[in-house]
């Protein structure tokens, strides 16, 4: 297999990352943003749906993907759920790269070189790492349960969910039936750990779609007349989990209780922070075609849904919309975490900025979101600071889920192009994709989005799962121009993966930055866990506080920028 060596430098020492297998522009021109760096760094995986023309529901919806570092090595590695053929009918034949049908896990085998400049290679480590993910998967999420150092991984699979322990020796152990967490006979899509109890054990949010099975499958037209996939409410839904995680391993299903009321809907997204500032995670959750679910934590086990009252169930025009990706993150740099939304197309995607306490206010319109997003499907998406300005940008992967006209040639005629959005931080968007590289002319029926420093060069990089498609690795060559400062965050009395933790980066000049640990939101993925906060051409060392899950608040003064850092709760001298 290919490798990539990575340049590291730029004006302050560091070099823009750049692929060396890739063209060179021209001198003096500025190289792409973004570059697909996938296939030549050993990320061969191609994803197979099993489409036969019954039109299984299961097919439109299409794979997540995660990243993390699954060895505890400080590179970011990476598992991509896979499909399979479905009930009787003329399936395709699978392709090469495919083959065998199953969820792969890629150990990433970076490489720093003694000149600073960086090979970055991927190795499939499935078979010898004991995940036998064999069933049609959708979604996966990332958490340590059991507090031991090292993620662990929960599969949403058609057929039944999975949830793989880590070893800490490079193997896996399926837990799933022990765990009590396997779902069934719900079809779970995303996922999100969280410790919503603050008892220092990562619960599990799971969202679920639809009551489908291969055997009531329907018949759907669609605007032509012609045959397509169905809508999840010619389904129904059922419920979405909360899972309780009492320690062993052990998880009861607490959702009676700590959801009590709540009317469940196809859900899609989900993405766990402090909406309302109390210290204490909440959780919202994007429905397709149906209101959105908004639980705020009442600090006693139990949560409240306000989804309608705060604003977000439904657009300002009272329209329940199809809601698939989603993140929190703190838009206009006020300290408060807002809210994005990936739609379908004509619908547009949905910008809800937060007053601090939880109630919000649709500014999808006047940030130019709606109109850039109408075109498009979206799915996966994120919150992160492309260029590292100190502004949160966004990127969406997108695809239909109608036949696209003109499309029909394909094998699956659903794609559309990926859309990136820069931050001006004004209250408004710019376009920005046809500045963002080669890759995004290619139309592609994008799914699942993980972002991380791939390459640990200081920049965001996103791994994008695409439906009957390969897989794409955009390698970020335009970060680390700017300063940035990487955190890893390790939790003692809070669990270990200080998921929930918020960052504020405080400097001399501009707004406290805040930021949080987390690795769900997107769709049906895992993100890095670590934060990493843009700082334009800032080169003062931040003041950096740590809010932690279990309510503790420590400062630290001397993180370096332009470097990663880990630290550790109640580390501070």
């Amino acid at each position: 297999m290919a490798v990539v060596a990575v340049l590291i430098a730029c004006s302050s020492g560091k070099q823009q990352a750049v692929p060396a297998s890739s063209a060179q522009p021209p001198s003096g021109t500025e190289p792409e943003w973004f570059t697909d760096v996938a296939a030549d760094v050993g990320l061969d995986f191609v994803h197979y749906n099993g489409a036969s023309g019954r039109f299984y529901y299961p097919e439109i919806l299409g794979p997540g993907v995660a990243l993390f570092d699954y060895d505890n090595d400080g590179d970011l590695d990476a598992y991509i759920p896979q499909g399979r053929s479905l009930g009787p009918g003329a399936a395709a034949t699978p392709p090469a790269k495919a083959l065998p049908l199953r969820g792969r896990l890629y150990r990433n085998d970076l490489r720093v070189n003694p000149d600073g400049t960086r090979t970055l290679h991927f190795t499939d480590v499935t078979e010898q790492s004991g995940i036998r993910a064999t069933g049609y998967g959708l979604g996966v999420a990332v958490g340590d349960i059991d507090n031991d150092g090292f993620p662990d991984l929960y599969l949403m699979n058609f057929d039944g969910n999975q949830l793989y322990r880590n070893n800490g020796d490079g193997t896996f152990t399926d837990v799933t039936k022990e765990s009590g967490t396997d779902d069934r006979p719900d079809f779970g899509v995303s996922a999100a750990f969280l410790d919503y109890d603050r008892d220092g054990l990562l619960d599990l949010y799971v969202g679920n779609n639809v009551n489908y099975r291969l055997e009531n499958e329907k018949s759907c037209p669609n605007m032509a007349g012609a045959r397509d996939y169905c809508p999840p409410q010619i389904y129904g839904g059922r419920p979405d989990r909360l899972y309780h995680n009492v320690g062993r391993g052990k998880f009861v299903d607490v959702t009676a209780k700590a959801l009590s009321g709540a009317k469940f809907g196809p859900a899609l997204g989900v993405s766990t922070a402090d909406l309302n500032g109390d210290g204490w995670v909440d959780i919202f959750v994007a429905n397709d075609g149906e209101d959105d679910l908004l639980f705020i934590n009442q600090k006693d086990g139990t949560f409240k849904e306000t989804a309608l009252a705060a604003g977000v169930a439904v657009t300002a025009e009272g329209k329940a919309e199809a809601s698939m990706g989603v993140d929190a993150g703190d838009f206009d740099n006020d300290g408060d975490e807002d809210l994005i939304v990936t739609e379908l197309t004509s619908q547009g995607s949905n910008l809800y900025l937060n007053d601090g306490h939880a109630a919000f206010r649709d500014a999808s319109a006047q940030s130019g979101l709606s109109a850039f997003t109408l075109p498009y499907t979206g799915w996966g998406t994120s919150w992160f600071d492309f260029d590292n300005d100190s502004w949160l940008d966004t990127l969406a992967v997108n695809g239909t889920i109608i036949t696209q006209e003109g499309h029909r040639d394909q094998a699956f005629p659903y794609d559309q192009k990926k859309l990136l959005l820069k931050n001006l931080g004004n209250g408004r968007f710019e376009n920005v994709t046809s500045k963002a590289g080669k890759v995004f002319d290619v139309s592609e029926s994008g799914r699942g989005a993980a972002f991380g420093d791939v390459d640990n060069d200081g920049d965001i990089d996103v791994l994008i799962a695409n439906d009957a498609g390969p897989v794409r690795l955009l390698l970020n060559n335009i970060g680390n121009k700017s300063h940035w400062l990487g955190l890893r965050l390790v939790g003692e009395k809070s669990h270990r993966d200080a998921l929930g933790a918020r960052v504020g980066i405080t400097r001399s000049t501009g707004p406290t930055l805040w930021r949080r640990v987390r690795s769900d939101g997107s769709y049906g993925s895992g993100n890095d866990p670590r934060v990493l906060i843009g700082l334009g051409t800032s080169t003062e060392t931040p003041r950096v506080q740590i809010q932690w899950p279990d309510g503790k608040t420590e400062e630290w003064t001397g993180a370096a920028i332009d470097k990663w850092t880990t630290l550790t709760e109640g580390s501070v001298r």
